[in-house]
């Protein structure tokens, strides 16, 4: 068994949240999947914070989003009697009465004092569940606190605020032992205070994601990148989201291959550029940077820029880039159906397209001279080979016909 949860749940945090740049989250979530069917109600906790999406677990673990399946997990954490998932539960505001008679627990005090052991033991998710508690609020409901429990406002304020005030010590160790989502909630507490109970402390904001970054954390890197292009600090701000990229913030690929396309913080290679668009590509979600590397990467290999000219890898590519977000790029997948023989496809995008280079034109004239996938109209084809001219096979297949005095164009 693990310090504080089994070898499984241990395990997972590790690769799910403490240590992400090791790329194992997917293996994680398997851990705790079969630990959850085994009865492991710690692994059924953690398996329904990774299926709420970016808000609970890191982006980059490219987890599917599935509210109701992580809901129906919380609620088997509590009955496998997990203290760790009825803390979870209260924060999400679904402990009802019927949870509390299926938890293994006296009152929500034993289990507070149960995920407090493992916090103290050095159990960074335990932390970040114990600093919520203190910061949103949650230990008024632990400790059973009425509108009377106080002979007067002031000592329930003096309560209210020295508790609140704990957060700050969980979330920073929580920080410390890999949970980067702590930051948000502790950058708050500094820059908002809590209405009432606690000041304002913006001064303790300042430094709070370089530390972050420091530590390693992907996501915090990309925050403090943003914090420093704000201040100005565009190329210092572009080497963190490098680092960033580097870590496993997929959709940072994609400012990296501009970089390398563009030569402006690095150096101008194209072949570089390429392989950081194709890690972009590796995420769930069609999301700008996405469909942006999508584009670029099938136009490289439409138009063999910086790789080998591949129409077949280019495809793909562009299918998803024109039909979602780049239309004006249209012309470019139809050069690609052209030269894998699908030709209606292409002269339909061809003639729903703005654009109309030589090359296009080249290539709705065969389809209208050969009657590619099309009624051959040689008349109609000779006009776009005419427009054409730039290119010699353009001229050497217009000698193929011929147009008798009065006549229409025919195959000599």
């Amino acid at each position: 068994m693990g310090k504080c949860f089994s070898d499984a749940v241990e395990t997972a945090l590790r690769y799910i949240y403490y240590d992400v740049r090791l790329g194992k989250g997917a293996e994680g979530l398997e851990l705790l999947k079969k630990a959850s069917a085994e009865g492991d109600g710690d692994a059924s906790c953690i398996l329904a914070r990774c299926m709420w999406g970016p808000q609970y677990v890191w982006s980059g673990h490219n987890f599917p989003e599935d509210d109701k399946l992580g809901m129906e997990y919380l609620h088997k954490s509590v009955e496998q009697g997990s203290a760790l998932g009825v803390m979870v539960a209260l924060r999400c505001n679904e402990f009802s009465q019927e949870m509390a008679r299926k938890m293994p627990f006296a009152n929500l005090k034993e289990v507070f004092a149960k995920v407090l052991e493992m916090a103290n033991a050095g159990d960074a998710f335990c932390q970040y569940t114990i600093g919520n508690s203190y910061y949103w609020g949650d230990f008024i409901d632990i400790d059973e606190i009425e509108p009377d429990s106080f002979s007067t406002n002031e000592e329930l304020k003096s309560y209210v605020s020295e508790n609140t005030k704990k957060c700050e010590e969980w979330f920073l160790k929580a920080l410390n032992g890999g949970i980067s989502s702590a930051i948000n909630n502790l950058n708050a507490f500094y820059v908002e205070g809590v209405d009432g109970y606690v000041d304002p402390q913006p001064h303790k904001a300042n430094g709070l994601y370089k530390m972050g970054a420091e530590l390693g954390h992907p996501s915090l890197q990309w925050s403090y990148a943003q914090e420093l292009e704000d201040e100005g600090n565009e190329q210092e701000g572009f080497e963190w989201r490098k680092k960033a990229a580097e870590g496993g913030q997929t959709e940072l690929w994609y400012d990296v291959a501009e970089e390398y396309r563009m030569g402006n913080y690095l150096p101008r290679d194209l072949c570089k550029a390429a392989e950081c668009y194709e890690k972009c590509l590796n995420q769930r979600e069609n999301t700008f940077s996405k469909l942006a590397s999508a584009n670029q990467l099938g136009l490289m290999y439409c138009e063999g820029i910086g790789v080998t000219k591949d129409y077949h890898k280019a495809l793909p590519l562009l299918k998803l880039a024109v039909e979602v977000k780049y239309p004006e790029n249209l012309a470019y997948l139809g050069k690609c159906y052209y030269a894998m023989g699908e030709y209606e496809k292409a002269r339909t995008c061809f003639e729903n397209s703005s654009i109309h280079d030589m090359e296009v034109r080249y290539m709705l004239g065969i389809i209208y001279t050969q009657g590619l996938g099309v009624e051959k109209n040689i008349g109609k084809g000779i006009k776009y080979l005419k427009s054409a001219n730039g290119i010699p096979e353009a001229q050497l297949e217009i000698a193929k016909y011929k147009k008798p005095f009065l006549g229409k164009w025919v195959r000599k």
